[in-house]
């Protein structure tokens, strides 16, 4: 049965025999977020078994032990429900510890697509935080990651394996239905969006997403990468209505349009058609992998990644780099 702090004494239970801990002292301790104690708690219920008179979350010994356990267990590579489920269980029943394995600590990291020369140590490193769901950790690798080898690196050599090695695929991470996914994606748009330079001059690209299309995190990624490169872009975001398109084109006059579908049931060439074909035309590009070749008319091309779509991009804006001088 829950305890209660005892009036006057905040660091021990109502007997005063056992001392206990608040959020904050827990998490440093664990070398998470409070956040992150906080989700523990409610979906897998390694929560504080005492309170305050005040409901202040206070942490006792065998409380701290089973959060040891799961961080332990995440650290190893479990997932974080795999992990709950081992601290509650070795936390019952101590004597069943000898009978419980752990992943290999590079078990995780080792199922990474083909990874890529020098990015295996930042690879772990961020697949161990996000399987923590440990924010901080997150964010402070990211961060880290893009100063040293910039966005696009971060996006094809870092992200993308880790979202493989947790088990979720780039179709439609948004929709995948795994915290972890969530998580970094949340995180990435954080740190891609703090990262992303100023560019002077004219924005010559429009970029957004297809109507319906909700998943933007690309959107972000190709921005940054073209302001890496001193490409000015005006994003109007995810799931951006055709007129609404239509509208901004006309009134912009950009050099390049650019429309990201990540599903299938988003790409409609409609969308693209209705571009006003000003002069001088627009470049159109169909980008992101919901669509495909099929339907597309000759004067769009399609650009099935985010690599793709920043590299073609530089090219349409700086044809003289590619040409003899007269």
């Amino acid at each position: 049965m829950p305890t209660e702090t005892a009036p006057g004494s905040p660091g021990e239970s109502a007997s005063g025999a056992e001392p206990t801990l608040p959020v904050a002292a827990v998490a440093r301790r664990l070398g998470v977020a409070p956040a992150t104690l906080r989700t523990w708690d409610r979906r897998y219920g390694l929560g504080p078994s005492g309170r305050t008179t005040g409901r202040h979350r206070r942490y006792a010994p065998a409380d701290l032990a089973r959060l040891e356990l799961m961080r332990r267990a995440l650290l190893n590579g479990a997932a974080p429900a795999e992990a709950a489920e081992y601290a509650l269980r070795v936390s019952a029943d101590p004597a069943a510890l000898a009978d419980l394995e752990l992943p290999d600590p590079d078990a995780v990291a080792a199922r990474v697509r083909g990874g890529p020369p020098g990015g295996g140590p930042r690879v772990r490193e961020l697949v161990r935080a996000v399987l923590a769901m440990d924010d901080a950790a997150v964010t402070a690798a990211l961060a880290a990651a893009l100063v040293d080898r910039g966005v696009l690196w971060v996006w094809d050599e870092l992200v993308g394996p880790v979202l493989a090695a947790v088990g979720v695929g780039w179709t439609h991470p948004a929709d995948a239905g795994t915290e972890v996914a969530h998580l970094l994606t949340e995180c990435v748009l954080t740190e891609v969006v703090r990262a992303t330079p100023p560019v002077r001059g004219p924005a010559r690209v429009l970029l957004c997403g297809a109507p319906g299309e909700r998943y933007g995190l690309p959107l972000y990624v190709v921005r940054a990468a073209l302001a890496e490169r001193g490409v000015a872009v005006r994003l109007l975001g995810a799931a951006l209505p055709a007129p609404a398109l239509a509208a901004a084109a006309g009134r912009t006059g950009p050099a390049v349009v650019a429309v990201w579908a990540q599903a299938a049931a988003h790409a409609d060439p409609a969308v693209l058609r209705a571009v006003p074909t000003a002069r001088p035309r627009p470049r159109l590009l169909a980008c992101g992998p919901g669509w495909t070749a099929a339907g597309l008319s000759t004067r769009v091309e399609h650009l099935p990644d985010v690599g793709d779509t920043v590299g073609r991009i530089v090219s349409v804006l700086t044809p003289a780099a590619d040409s003899p001088r007269e």
